[in-house]
């Protein structure tokens, strides 16, 4: 169970909430940060992506990696969003690149509990629910950087722009 002083709740109701979600944790993010992202099919995962990828300057289209592993989105912080749904092991991961990857970019790891093992300790792990009124995306952080992200997270201003994304109070589940 995630330390729920290190952890953040939302609900969006709407996939540009969730993208405008992503967007904030993206503005927050550097060279070396990874967001590994649980949840099941259909849940926001590569929506919140896109956000991330605009939050951070990333260019091109992003979409699922689905059947190439992983795309890279230049940018001035560049992006390498990953799918781990078709690897057999953690290490299939580590020899597609992820240590090239995290010494150049911020990375997002889609089906990340597949590849738990390859992941660097201090991380963002973001699970995703699906609700009958929208998702709720709980952001965990463990480690100093993570915790120092979670932080700017909570203090950030969603502002009346995102009225569709809601903070909340993480249930003691």
């Amino acid at each position: 169970m995630p330390d729920r002083a290190a952890t953040l709740c939302f609900t969006t109701h709407t996939p540009e909430a969730t993208e405008a979600l992503g967007e904030a944790v993206g503005r927050l993010l550097h060279v070396g940060d990874l967001l590994a992202l649980h949840g099941p099919l259909g849940s926001g995962k590569t929506c919140l992506v896109r956000g991330v990828a605009r939050g951070l300057g990333a260019r091109g289209r992003v979409a699922s990696p689905t059947f190439i592993l992983a795309r890279h989105h230049p940018g001035p912080v560049p992006l390498y969003h990953a799918d781990a749904y078709r690897l057999s092991s953690a290490a299939d991961l580590l020899d597609a690149g992820l240590d090239d990857w995290l010494s150049t970019a911020a990375v997002a790891v889609e089906w990340a509990e597949r590849v738990i093992e390859a992941l660097p300790a201090d991380r963002l792990d973001i699970r995703f629910d699906v609700l009958p009124e929208g998702r709720r995306v709980e952001v965990s952080a463990a480690g100093a950087r993570s915790r120092s992200i979670l932080e700017a997270l909570r203090l950030a201003d969603l502002g009346p722009r995102d009225l569709d994304l809601a903070v909340e109070r993480c249930a003691d589940s």
